[in-house]
C-alpha cells in the first residue's frame, strides 16, 4: 500500500525552527485533517513534503511507496505520487491552463515510461474537457493563462483540475478553502470527493471546520509549535470549532511554552 510515512520531521526556514519533531502517516484512502492557529507549522510541513529549497529539513526521514523521499527533487516527489495544492497559487504568464496541464501529464507519463511519445491531442481534449465540466469551469478557461488575472475562486478551481487531471495517490492541500466564498468551496469540496477512494489519498490543511463539512476526514491533527500534538476522528474538528485552541494550549503547555 502506497502510505506517506512522516517520522521525527524537524525543518528550519531561514536558521529559525518551524516543524520540531512531526510523526503522521498518510494512507491512500485516508483523508486526514491538519488543523491549528497560525504559525503552528502546517505550511512549512506541505512545503517541506514537496521539497521547496528555502524549507531545510535538519532531521527525520519522510517515506513514500517505500522510499524515502528527502533526497529527491519536487518533480521527483510529483512523479512518484505525491502533489500539493497551493495556498496562494502564482501566476504564469504566456502559459496557457491546457499547455501546463499537458506538459504536466507528459512528465509524469514519461517519468514511468522513457519511451512515451505523449498524451495525443484529441485525447487530451477529451479528457480535459470532462474534468472542467465537472468542475462547473467554462471550457474558455483552458485557454487562458495559468493563474494570470484569476479570481481567488479560479485559483483553486485550477489547483484542483490539476489535481484531478495528475490524479496523483497522496495530495497536500495547503488551505485550499482560503478566500473561498460558499458556491467555490462546494465545487472545489466536490472536486477533492470525486477523487475520494481507495487510490487517493489527502492531507487537508485547514484554519477551519467548514470545509470539513463538505470533505469529510477519516483522521484530525492539531499542530501546535511545530509538533502534531492531538488526534482524533472528525469530532475533534467540531470541538474546536467549539472551544478553540487554548484547551489544547493548556493540556500541552510544556510543549508549546
Amino acid at each position: 500500500m502506497s502510505e506517506l510515512v512522516i517520522k521525527n520531521l524537524h525543518v528550519n526556514v531561514e536558521d529559525t525552527e518551524i516543524l520540531k519533531g512531526v510523526n503522521l502517516t498518510v494512507r491512500r484512502g485516508e483523508i486526514h485533517a491538519i488543523m491549528g492557529p497560525n504559525g503552528t507549522g502546517k505550511s512549512t510541513l506541505a512545503y517541506a513534503l514537496m521539497g521547496h529549497p528555502d524549507y531545510d529539513v535538519t532531521e527525520g526521514e519522510v517515506f513514500f511507496r517505500d522510499e524515502n523521499i528527502l533526497d529527491l527533487g519536487p518533480d521527483e516527489r510529483s512523479h512518484l505520487g505525491l502533489y500539493l495544492a497551493f495556498q496562494y497559487p502564482v501566476a504564469i504568464p504566456g502559459v496557457t491552463v491546457a499547455n501546463f496541464l499537458r506538459t504536466a501529464i507528459n512528465a509524469h507519463r514519461k517519468a514511468a515510461d522513457p519511451e512515451y511519445k505523449g498524451v495525443p491531442i484529441p485525447e487530451f481534449r477529451t479528457m480535459l474537457k470532462e474534468r472542467m465540466d465537472h468542475l462547473m469551469m467554462d471550457h474558455s478557461f483552458a485557454g487562458r493563462y495559468l493563474n494570470e488575472g484569476f479570481s481567488g475562486g479560479e485559483k483553486k478551481r485550477a489547483e484542483i483540475l490539476q489535481m484531478a487531471v495528475l490524479k496523483p495517490e497522496i495530495a497536500i492541500l495547503d488551505e485550499t478553502d482560503s478566500g473561498l466564498d460558499i458556491d467555490a468551496l462546494r465545487i472545489v469540496s466536490e472536486g477533492v470527493n470525486a477523487l475520494r477512494g481507495s487510490e487517493f489519498g489527502a492531507l487537508v490543511i485547514t484554519h477551519y471546520q467548514r470545509i470539513l463539512n463538505y470533505i469529510k476526514p477519516d483522521y484530525v491533527h492539531v499542530m501546535l509549535n511545530g509538533r502534531v500534538v492531538e488526534s482524533g476522528g472528525p469530532e475533534l474538528a467540531l470541538q474546536l470549532e467549539e472551544q478553540g485552541y487554548e484547551w489544547l494550549r493548556e493540556k500541552y503547555s510544556s510543549v508549546v511554552a
